[in-house]
């Protein structure tokens, strides 16, 4: 069994923990989060908010700490499932209508509209 401290050795060398300072940094500038050093999900974490970011600089910050440390790099089938899901400012967004997004014409003119629209005071039709 591995302790913590053995799989975070890489964070002794200096270089590198200036790069995760910098991602810390700018992950609390962006989304007001305050990640600490001893967070047994550290990696896991900076992972999660690098790819939610809108930030260059923190996702340039990321990329380059990977390369430095490949045991960082996460796995490319979770990304890739990740990213097939639609996102608004970085958060999933939930498929209400699953088969509203692979209906054809003929279905959607087949539906009433459930609800009335008023816009303005006035029903929209």
């Amino acid at each position: 069994m591995t302790s913590l401290a053995s799989q975070r050795s890489w964070l002794l060398d200096p270089g590198l923990l200036k790069l995760v300072h910098q991602c810390r940094r700018l992950i609390h500038t962006e989304f007001g989060v305050k990640l600490h050093l001893t967070e047994p999900h550290l990696e896991d974490q900076l992972a999660d908010y690098a790819s939610k970011t809108r930030s260059t600089q923190l996702s340039r910050t990321w990329k380059t700490l990977v390369e430095k440390v490949p045991q960082l790099d996460r796995t490319p089938a979770a990304d890739a499932t990740e990213s097939a899901k639609r996102t608004y400012r970085g958060q999933v967004i939930a498929d209400d209508h699953p088969e509203r997004a692979s209906t054809t014409v003929e279905k959607e003119e087949a539906q009433p509209r459930r609800t009335k629209v008023i816009y303005r005071g006035q029903v929209v039709g």
